[in-house]
């Protein structure tokens, strides 16, 4: 058990950790492993709180219905899963601006939460209408030999090189 005190995993471990999971994903809810679909529906439910039921009434919290589910404690579970893995591992510290971002554009933290926040807008934004995130299509869809998810893990990866080449 001592490579989970790693502070980084061998790939392939990794890559049989992931297909396994989706596999018993599959087995066990008849779904796919995905994460963003639980981003629209926390916000969905946060909007909820904030302007009462009637947001349940909204054509797209009607499809995807607003609550707790598998998915929602999968997400929930990969943000404790990564803390106690950077705990294990003597990783963990808490930082505001990363060492590549403060080389590149200092360590002002404004700057960095700025671009984070529109990153993240981006990404919500890109994920919806793509109907799934990088999860739900580079890693089930491209399972299951779907088209659709081929042709966005491909863009994910293009774009990322792209947006990763202009910010550094």
């Amino acid at each position: 058990m001592e490579f989970l005190a790693a502070e980084r995993w061998s790939p392939y471990l990794v890559g049989i950790g992931i297909g396994l999971l989706s596999w018993l994903t599959f087995l066990i809810s008849q779904k796919p492993l995905a994460c963003s679909t639980t981003f629209a529906k926390s916000s969905g439910m946060l909007e909820r709180a904030i302007r009462g039921r009637e947001v349940a009434d909204k054509p797209y919290y009607r499809e995807i219905t607003l609550g707790i589910d598998w998915q929602f404690m999968l997400v929930i579970g990969i943000v404790l899963g990564s803390l106690a893995s950077a705990l294990l591992s003597g990783s963990f510290k808490l930082q505001w601006v990363p060492s590549l971002w403060d080389e590149v554009f200092g360590s002002a933290i404004l700057p960095r939460l700025l671009v984070s926040l529109m990153g993240g807008i981006f990404l919500g934004f890109g994920a919806r209408w793509a109907n799934g995130c990088t999860s739900g299509h580079g890693i089930s869809g491209t399972m299951q030999l779907a088209i659709s998810s081929w042709v966005s893990a491909i863009f994910f990866f293009i774009g990322g090189i792209i947006v990763a080449q202009i910010i550094f």
